[in-house]
């Protein structure tokens, strides 16, 4: 397909969305009190590392991803080993709140040894019926935080609420 193309599929593809009134953007004013929610205590529980309450939030069947490797784990046992275990170098992480795909998400920076906080993943969490149905950790932070316009560090001293 030809530049030309694509744009003028780009072109059309927004029109129709416009005329339909579908937006592909959600916004905090678009979540229900429920969904603000679980996203509220899903922030807590991962800034405070605490593994019981997030496995908490998820789906019995929920999936666990780390784009681009090929890691994928289902169910409260193997996502709960996973974060004991390997997974426990998030500990200290900080998020901070973003979208994508019309879903929410969060940048997650890890703590350095200078009390900085170092890019490391964009999450994507899928809900439903209350619940995490999948939780995505996308890893290309060069790539990914520059289109989200998303800072690749935070300074030391960041808090350990919710980062707007």
């Amino acid at each position: 397909m030809t530049t030309a193309a694509v744009n003028s599929a780009i072109q059309r593809a927004r029109a129709t969305l416009t005329k339909r009134s579908v937006s592909l953007e959600t916004s905090e004013e678009d979540l229900s009190q429920d969904e603000s929610d679980l996203l509220n205590r899903y922030v807590d529980a991962f800034h405070s590392y605490d593994v019981d309450a997030l496995v908490s939030l998820l789906r019995e069947d929920a999936t666990m991803s780390m784009p681009p490797f090929a890691f994928w784990l289902q169910g409260h046992e193997s996502i709960k080993g996973w974060l004991l275990g390997r997974g426990s170098g998030c500990r200290g992480s900080r998020l901070l709140r973003t979208e994508a795909s019309g879903m929410p998400a969060f940048a997650q920076y890890r703590l350095q040894t200078d009390g900085s906080f170092a890019a490391w993943g964009l999450i994507v969490l899928e809900r439903e019926g209350g619940s995490i149905a999948a939780w995505n950790t996308f890893l290309d932070v060069e790539k990914l935080f520059p289109l989200f316009g998303l800072p690749m560090t935070l300074p030391p001293g960041t808090g350990s609420g919710p980062i707007q």
